[in-house]
């Protein structure tokens, strides 16, 4: 455990969730590329990511049930593969329904390579070391965002969409060929006996092992966690971040910078928010509510602001977006800390639907409501005015996840107080008991 193997392991399978992320976030650059290549509304362009999003989030559940049942390995190869296939395709498509079964492979294919990397980890580390290592590997997959942003777009513009598409799709074939020859499961088994299971070498005991993680109130308070985090920054970066600043009068490369500094911000704050998951456990939901509320005060003032916001204020958008992305990760080390490694792949599953499912959700009414407001308006689809509307969808989709989140907080609080006698006080009140401490002192 912690040794040079277990890093060599885990660097190649973070460059396998790097290129995922290339594949991923490949539409995010091309988005009016694909409206000019396929002659298509806002909705129908919506559709392209929201399938491959709805394809990605549904399998995370069969997902985690596999990886309870065969280990990470065999879904990092599988899940590469068809990263390669799913590309292809869609390099090739002349039309949107030969891109969208493309991103539906895409998907299914990224549906397997980030909670197969995360299920990794306990396999091969040990210690206070587990949430900066699982911090590290969210933070690294999103370089392929900067590589998505910068050199797929530049050779997007130059060459054209299906080299573009089809240098994306070799550069997974490498990741299939590196991932096959260097990773493995780790020392510690897939399965353990720390787990009631029927049968624990089959189907039926994976199943059973899904249902155990998924009643648990800390899974679910992951699920939340991820769902209210991760979903803004998801639908900038995939599909309408570039349009949006399109529309506000920036350049392709400009808005290619500012998905750069989401990635940029992950990295600086992304150790940050795992030392003080170790040294705070009890305090982990504070951070994400402290992260959904810089998100709501900067996407209102932006959406009030009179006229074309500044950029400085975007840029204040863009670093806490990046922050919502290693926030969203501490909903993994919830996953982590109340469920045995028997059934983390499964918990890590349900996690991870959280934050694409609202993602999908949002990104299908905002291209929804763009073409009902340019049609209103008689203003092109991607003016600012009718994404000041269509944005407005973050506050109803969000806000029902705080209201769970909350729910699932005070069930997990239950649980720690009648299993371990545990009782977390509210954290204005531990603030008082601490200074009223050192004023005694």
């Amino acid at each position: 455990m912690n040794s040079r193997r277990a890093f060599l392991v885990w660097g190649v399978a973070v460059l396998a969730y790097v290129l995922a992320v290339v594949q991923r976030s490949s539409l995010g650059v091309s988005g009016v590329d694909a409206q000019d290549r396929f002659a298509v509304s806002a909705a129908v362009l919506s559709t392209l990511a929201v399938v491959q999003i709805a394809v990605y989030a549904g399998l995370q559940i069969p997902v985690g049930i596999a990886l309870d049942r065969v280990g990470p390995r065999k879904l990092v190869l599988l899940g590469a593969a068809l990263l390669v296939v799913g590309q292809a395709v869609v390099a090739v498509s002349p039309t949107i329904g030969p891109a969208i079964a493309g991103r539906v492979l895409v998907g299914a294919g990224d549906a397997m390579t980030f909670i197969s990397v995360i299920r990794l980890v306990p396999m091969w580390f040990s210690g206070r070391i587990l949430p900066q290592i699982s911090q590290w590997t969210g933070n690294l997959g999103q370089v392929g965002q900067i590589l998505s942003a910068f050199p797929f777009a530049v050779l997007l513009h130059s060459a054209g969409w299906t080299p573009a598409f089809g240098v994306a799709a070799a550069a997974s074939a490498v990741g299939l060929v590196l991932a096959f020859v260097f990773v493995r499961n780790g020392p510690v088994p897939v399965r353990t006996d720390t787990i009631p299971l029927p049968l624990p070498h089959t189907w039926r005991g994976a199943f059973h092992t899904f249902g155990h993680a998924l009643r648990r109130p800390g899974t679910q308070l992951g699920f939340w966690s991820h769902y209210v985090t991760q979903s803004s920054g998801t639908v900038f970066s995939l599909l309408w971040g570039v349009p949006m600043l399109r529309g506000l009068g920036y350049s392709s490369s400009e808005a290619a910078g500012f998905l750069t500094v989401i990635v940029v911000t992950g990295f600086v704050v992304g150790p940050v928010l795992g030392v003080l998951c170790a040294r705070f456990p009890l305090r982990r939901s504070n951070l994400v509510l402290a992260i959904v509320f810089a998100l709501a005060v900067v996407w209102t003032a932006i959406l009030l602001w009179p006229g074309h916001p500044p950029t400085w204020i975007l840029v204040v958008l863009v670093v806490v977006m990046g922050i919502g992305g290693p926030g969203s990760l501490i909903g993994f080390d919830f996953a982590r800390s109340f469920n045995p490694v028997g059934s983390l792949g499964s918990a890590n599953g349900v996690v991870n639907v959280g934050g694409f499912l609202a993602a999908f959700v949002m990104m299908f009414l905002i291209g929804t409501i763009l073409d009902i407001a340019s049609q209103a308006t008689g203003q092109t689809v991607f003016a600012w005015a009718n994404f000041r509307v269509a944005l407005t969808v973050q506050y109803v989709v969000v806000g029902i996840g705080v209201v769970m989140l909350l729910h699932a907080r005070r069930r997990t609080r239950r649980v720690l107080h009648a299993q371990d006698g545990i009782r977390v006080a509210p954290l204005w009140v531990a603030l008082v008991a601490r200074l009223r401490k050192r004023s005694v002192q």
